[in-house]
């Protein structure tokens, strides 16, 4: 996988503190038209970091600017192979077409995508380039590149830029997280203006230091208010002031997943074989299948083999015997199809009070419904796990008890002694009804609904409705570099 470590510990890098969490459901997007004469038309440059989504192997589209309802047009999308697809048509002609061979279907890695044209250089395979975390991108299916000197049409006054969609004909929605955008008026730059490698050998973001140009702007998704758009969210900071508009975006849509600091979701990769779940909300919704012995539901992208974790699960609509708690072999039991407790390495608090492993229930604290919110705290030093419901642990258990345990729901087996050597935090159910579970791994929201507490761990780090306990930890990639994870 290709998730970032945080720059902010390395000597190299900067911190991002927001992105932007696009639902694709929500048909979001960011507009704006640009309303100058651009200063070379020629030259242009687009960066930015984007998370994918649960939308995979579909037509999405990441950036449009278009005219003549869309014959005219610059497109930056992933089509339905999840190859990278660079478009600039003319009149319905495409004089610019780049599309990978690489593909692009990891829902826990940022990536960083720069695309470049000058078309006055005199080299054609230099007027177009296209770099994914710091790479030039060489090895293309199909390679078309503009004559020289034609315009650039995404970079004409008038012409609508839009994020998130297809702006044309308001379709192709773009699922996932959207973060640090850039575009450069006027000048065909290289990845390392806005990236580096980190001293862990990590491509990080870097400061952007030079001109906009005319037409550029910066999004940097601050909630903090601006004349032009009183969100934020929009705000163009390069000073040019050059605000978008909004679409089905909002305050809650601003998330703290971003390249610096990237959060475990749910693992739209992790499937059975067949009618399989549903997700959402930047993968941190799932929706059970409601089919006979139907049960898995959703894991957590990254896993954890020592330190000690917490998150959050809600229920928004809840089957009998829906559960949450950690697995200890993910990917074989969606290929399976089965509920999380099934194993000696799954532990699962139930909605009926028990507690359950190894597919054998016995009794353990209170029933929990919808309006309930169920801790989970891992303890991969001394081998326990802890459930709580809204905030009160479950059998009177201490998870900061260390090695004694006290009230813990299970003594767990350790990594190391797992089948695929990590934990994951696990939602099913064991039933043929469907649960529908939102899971807060420190994002803040349950679903579309942000916390009312915003309890961050003890680094500082995540949006919880609850505090987690002392020495208990949000699972993000900068968590897991301090604090063993990994």
């Amino acid at each position: 996988m290709a998730f970032l470590l945080g720059g902010a510990n390395s000597a190299k890098g900067y911190d991002i503190s927001n992105s932007v969490r696009l639902n694709d459901n929500d048909s979001p997007e960011l507009s704006f038209t640009l309303n100058e004469n651009p200063t070379h038309q020629d030259k242009g440059t687009w960066s930015f970091w984007i998370k994918r989504g649960n939308i995979l192997s579909a037509v999405s589209r990441i950036f449009s600017a278009y005219a003549d309802s869309g014959a005219t047009q610059t497109w930056i999308r992933f089509d339905a192979a999840d190859k990278l697809d660079i478009c600039n048509r003319v009149s319905s002609s495409n004089n610019t077409r780049l599309v990978t061979n690489r593909v692009f279907r990891d829902p826990s890695a940022w990536y960083h995508i720069v695309v470049a044209f000058d078309t006055s250089d005199g080299t054609a395979g230099d007027r177009v380039k296209l770099y994914v975390n710091g790479q030039k991108q060489t090895s293309l299916g199909t390679a078309t590149y503009p004559s020289q000197n034609d315009d650039l049409e995404g970079n004409t006054n008038g012409i609508p830029h839009s994020w998130g969609c297809d702006g044309v004909n308001n379709d192709e929605y773009f699922d996932g997280y959207l973060s640090e955008v850039h575009f450069v008026d006027g000048a065909q730059k290289v990845a390392t203006d806005f990236g580096e490698v980190n001293d862990n050998g990590v491509w990080v973001p870097k400061a952007y230091r030079s001109s906009y140009g005319t037409n550029g702007y910066r999004l940097q998704f601050r909630q903090t208010g601006t004349s032009a758009n009183a969100s934020g969210i929009g705000a163009d900071t390069s000073g040019n002031d050059k605000h978008f508009t909004l679409t089905n975006l909002a305050a809650i849509d601003v998330a703290i997943d971003t390249p610096t600091n990237n959060f475990a979701t749910l693992n739209p990769l992790s499937l059975p074989t067949a009618t399989k779940p549903v997700f959402s909300n930047g993968n941190n919704t799932v929706v059970t299948q409601n089919a006979s012995a139907k049960y898995f539901g959703g894991t957590s992208t990254l896993g954890m083999v020592g330190g000690k974790w917490y998150c959050e699960f809600k229920a928004s609509s809840l089957a009998s015997n829906g559960m949450v708690g950690i697995n200890g072999m993910a990917g074989e039991q969606a290929r399976q199809n089965a509920q999380v407790s099934y194993t000696t390495s799954g532990y699962a608090y139930l909605d009926t009070g028990e507690k359950k492993t190894n597919a054998s229930a016995s009794s353990y604290g209170n029933s929990y419904t919808t309006s309930n919110v169920i801790g989970v705290a891992v303890d991969l030093d001394n081998l326990k796990i802890y459930f709580a419901k809204d905030n009160t642990w479950q059998n009177s258990g201490d998870p900061t008890s260390g090695a004694t345990g006290t009230g813990a729901a299970f003594t767990i087996l350790a990594a190391s002694a797992t089948p695929y050597g990590y934990y994951a935090f696990s939602c099913t159910d064991n039933t043929t009804g469907s649960s529908t579970w939102d899971v807060n791994f420190g994002n803040g929201y349950f679903g579309t609904t942000a916390v009312t507490s915003a309890e961050a761990d003890g680094a500082g780090i995540g949006a919880f409705e609850y505090a987690p306990p002392t020495g208990y930890y949000a699972l993000c990639t900068k968590n897991i570099k301090a604090y063993g994870g990994a």
